[in-house]
């Protein structure tokens, strides 16, 4: 199910257009006469394409030759072009994970070069890689980093591109609006800049989402389509894919019969590139037909060798659906063990594929894709405006005219009467507008004041590990740096990392809390946990030797969102470290308070005095001082502390003494 593929060769062999469309022993015989090795590469790129769809083998021996000749000429946009075809045979073969390593070469050498060109397409080639891997945080953040590349540079093909593939994400995701939406746009993208490719490939994504919606009539005509146009075009990348939906299609709706023959065509097609992840889709599609027509014995030797070559491909996406099945067939035979055994891997393989954390990432790289936005509706508001400006000029005027003919044909006081009236309903409507104006301009400002807020922190904080790894760098280079002395400068290194990783996160946080995108999700929290969880966190940090103990006791349950209460929690011991002495000791209890828990975090360090404690939490102005082993900070930690404590419905203070250390407590509410 990959769209970019096709579309990534043709762009990057734009030199060999004529090539590859001369047959297979013609290339050969060009080769045996080349002498030049930039031809040799783009006929040993053509002649691997022309057998990619018939000897998958063949084709990978001339995509390395040709890698091998790049890279002795050292020539970066043959290298390019090398990386990004052996990248596509390898996904082609449903191997991911070493596509991916191709990729990421590709992209490295387009980053060094500045190759706007090449860039926009290995991020879209990573992306695909992780996306049928399953990690679809990792997908959507560089299909995104296409996007944005492509319409830097006017590339209205590979915007279309990036758009399809993003709707495909959000598919996966089961978003299906925001998927339709993304598709729908990428296809009209495609018809206005004349991309035949484009709708077929729409078509078959948008089929999909109305299978998976349950309209099976209306996604059976999309898909028979995209068929249709995929074969009259000729594009071999995408006809087992809408061949594998439509084999779903038909299991769906108990047409076992036309099921089983369009899993047959598509296997057909699989094997003959090698491609071990669509034969595992295919062999999971026939277990699953076979189990409903009641055939458990044959359906589990399909399952079966779905699941090994799931295993083998890392598509954890279809291990997943794989252990499903399975205990459902285990189920059926009341095999009940097996069952639950299966149901466990399906839910733990689940669970780690979808976990909050991915989820967390997606919305902070959804939100900074559309945040990078607001530059381009700032222009269309002010655009807006301008119109309606030079309208309402045009209505006045009209409006003028009008009273001054009325005047002169009807009675003076029904004149006076009515133009009134007319007066005050436009003053009205011009009050309005010029509310709403003034809310918008109110609400792009704030955005604009919390972006310089972002670039001002982190164009000042990330400048010290990054110069302090070129230095370092700089040193090894010139071997300058004793091995003995090796590890004193690594410690030092992943230290100032670890506090650019806390400041980078922070301020993300910070970012979605000032534009309102934050929705909390209270649900049952064990405090006890979530302290130990954050303790082996900090423990495996490089850090100074201090004691950290959890008193909160085992049974303290607090009702709340997890990942803000857990981002205080953090946050607060981090800065209790900051401020103790080495050999110190850092304490986190819990009491229990009517209806909510009071949790405090105590240090014996260096303590503050009353000036201090009154503008600590002040938002707009955030206090900072070096740490007893001169860490820094920003002063976002406590202000993000302040307001997610009371965003749960609780509220936070310190108490401290200089000298004797500090305590910080909060509140954070109990189940009902």
């Amino acid at each position: 199910m990959r769209f970019l593929r096709p579309y990534c060769l043709i762009l990057t062999l734009v030199t060999t257009t004529v090539w590859s469309q001369t047959p297979a022993d013609s290339l050969s015989s060009q080769l045996n006469n080349a002498n030049h090795d930039t031809t040799k590469i783009a006929l040993l790129i053509s002649l691997s394409r022309e057998y990619q769809y018939t000897d998958i083998h063949r084709s990978r021996e001339m995509a390395i030759r040709a890698l091998t000749i790049a890279e002795k000429a050292n020539s970066y946009r043959q290298k390019i072009r090398a990386y990004q075809n052996l990248g596509a045979l390898y996904a082609i073969s449903g191997d991911y994970s070493t596509a991916l390593r191709y990729d990421n070469l590709a992209l490295q050498n387009s980053l060094e070069h500045r190759d706007s060109s090449n860039l926009t397409i290995d991020y879209n080639n990573i992306a695909s890689d992780y996306f049928d891997l399953g990690e679809y945080d990792e997908a959507y953040y560089y299909f995104t980093q296409s996007y944005r590349v492509a319409r830097a540079i006017d590339d209205s093909l590979r915007m279309a591109i990036a758009l399809h593939n993003v709707g495909r994400v959000f598919k996966e995701l089961e978003q299906y609006d925001k998927a339709l939406s993304h598709l729908q746009l990428s296809m009209e993208m495609s018809r206005q800049i004349n991309d035949a490719a484009g709708t077929p490939y729409s078509l078959d994504e948008i089929g999909d989402v109305i299978l998976r919606q349950g309209h099976y009539d209306s996604a059976k005509q999309v898909l028979l389509r995209s068929l249709e146009l995929t074969r009259r075009l000729q594009l071999r990348a995408l006809e087992p894919t809408t061949l594998i939906k439509l084999a779903t299609l038909y299991l769906l709706e108990e047409d076992y019969t036309n099921a089983f023959a369009y899993y047959d065509t598509t296997y057909r097609l699989h094997a003959q590139t090698g491609n071990r992840f669509g034969i595992a889709e295919v062999e999971l599609g026939r277990g699953q037909a076979l189990l409903k027509q009641g055939k458990p014995e044959q359906a589990l030797e399909s399952i079966n060798r779905s699941l090994r070559l799931a295993n083998q491909s890392n598509a954890r996406t279809l291990e997943i659906k794989g252990y499903h099945t399975l205990s459902t067939l285990f189920e059926q035979k009341q095999d009940f063990q097996k069952s639950l055994e299966y149901f466990k891997k399906f839910k733990e393989l689940e669970d780690s594929l979808f976990s909050k954390d991915m989820q967390a990432k997606l919305l902070r790289d959804q939100v900074r894709f559309e945040t990078e936005d607001k530059d381009t509706e700032i222009a269309a508001l002010n655009l807006e405006r301008e119109l309606k400006e030079d309208t309402i000029k045009k209505q006045e005027f009209i409006r003028n005219i009008l009273v001054v003919v009325m005047a002169l044909s009807v009675i003076l006081l029904v004149t006076v009467y009515r133009s009134g009236q007319r007066r005050r309903q436009i003053n009205n409507l011009l009050v309005r507008h010029q509310q709403e104006m003034e809310t918008r301009s109110e609400e792009l400002e704030r955005l604009n004041e919390v972006k310089d807020k972002f670039f001002s922190i982190i164009s000042h904080d990330l400048r010290s590990p990054i110069n302090a790894l070129a230095g370092i760098l700089d040193l090894l280079d010139r071997g300058a740096i004793h091995p003995d002395e090796l590890p004193t400068h690594i410690h030092e290194l992943k230290s100032r990392f670890h506090h650019t990783r806390t400041l980078l996160n922070n301020l993300l946080d910070w970012t979605l809390l000032q534009m309102d995108k934050l929705n909390l999700q209270p649900t049952q929290i064990d405090l006890h946990r979530l302290v130990e969880e954050n303790i082996q966190l900090l423990e495996a940090i490089p850090s100074k030797d201090i004691e950290i103990e959890n008193q909160i006791p085992e049974n303290a349950i607090a009702y709340a969102d997890s990942n803000t209460v857990n981002l205080v929690l953090r946050n607060l011991m981090t800065n209790a470290i900051k401020f103790t002495n080495e050999g110190g000791k850092v304490t986190i209890a819990a009491e229990a308070r009517d209806q909510e828990w009071l949790v405090s975090v105590r240090d014996n360090g260096v303590g503050m005095g009353d000036d201090v404690i009154k503008i600590l939490f002040d938002k707009t102005a955030p206090y900072t001082t070096r740490g007893t082993a001169n860490e820094k900070g920003t002063g976002l930690g406590l202000i993000l502390c302040k307001e997610f404590v009371e965003k749960n419905g609780g509220r936070i203070y310190v108490e401290s003494e200089v000298g004797k250390g500090s305590v910080f407590f909060f509140t954070i509410p109990r189940p009902q």
